[in-house]
């Protein structure tokens, strides 16, 4: 299965937005407070007022969500297509089932309110 089908964990955005909080700050450097003259570092929120862009995990579900586009519309002997639509050949290991593909397409769909839709009509329509 390809990298960009892997579903993340929760721990796994935690990390990633974490990263991508230090990697401001040190972008950003520390604020100097007006009222009591120190420095300090900056919060969470003034990170996110600073930078205007998305979020990582943002644009990893939404190129995720475009990498399903190009692959719906293969043809359907290919892997990929196989890989995300089809079902998996062989027996399943022990334990919690990992997502399949088209799984982590409809949860970032249902996440950005498309969920009655057909996520495969969705991710066709790439400017949607």
């Amino acid at each position: 299965m390809d990298v960009k089908t892997w579903s993340l964990t929760l721990s796994e955005k935690h990390s990633l937005r974490v990263f991508e909080n230090r990697v401001l700050r040190r972008i950003f450097g520390p604020k100097r407070d007006e009222v009591t003259e120190e420095w300090r570092r900056l919060h969470n929120e003034e990170l996110n007022d600073l930078y205007s862009s998305t979020n990582i995990v943002r644009v990893i579900k939404s190129r995720r969500t475009k990498w399903a586009g190009h692959v719906v519309c293969m043809e359907e002997s290919r892997d990929v297509y196989r890989d995300l639509l089809g079902k998996p050949d062989g027996k399943k290991p022990l334990g919690r089932p990992r997502h399949a593909g088209n799984d982590n397409i409809k949860m970032d769909l249902r996440e950005e309110r498309c969920e009655g839709m057909d996520w495969i009509d969705l991710v066709k329509e790439r400017n949607r």
